[in-house]
């Protein structure tokens, strides 16, 4: 199957492990270049991850503690700065900063996107 205007595949898709997990642990990044908090979020069987998101504009700290959140797992770990991200915290630009991709209600850590 040919592949045209940005198109991928399902097996393209597949390749994305896009997991939910919850927020345990919250600190400020005073390090970072933008405003940024640094996260550690429990992915169930894959264990707890680190990121490093740009999300101080909409999100304090306290309020994220025991959200699930979405985030891509299987990029390679990223140094920002004295800082290892170890996932990808998914959501959406908007004129007022970024809005985090959550999930309607509980799932398991670790679920996978389907």
């Amino acid at each position: 199957m040919a592949v045209t205007n940005g198109s991928i595949d399902w097996s393209d898709f597949q390749r994305v492990d896009i997991r939910a997990g919850t927020v345990l642990r919250v600190e400020s990044f005073p390090e970072a270049r933008k405003p940024a908090w640094k996260l550690w979020v429990d992915f169930g069987e894959l264990g707890v991850r680190q990121t490093s998101a740009q999300i101080v504009d909409l999100y304090d700290a306290d309020a994220l503690i025991g959200r699930q959140i979405v985030g891509v797992v299987n990029f390679p770990p990223k140094r920002i700065g004295p800082f290892t991200s170890e996932f990808l915290l998914t959501g959406f630009h908007t004129d007022d900063g970024v809005v985090i991709t959550t999930v309607e209600r509980p799932v398991p850590n670790g679920a996978r996107l389907a």
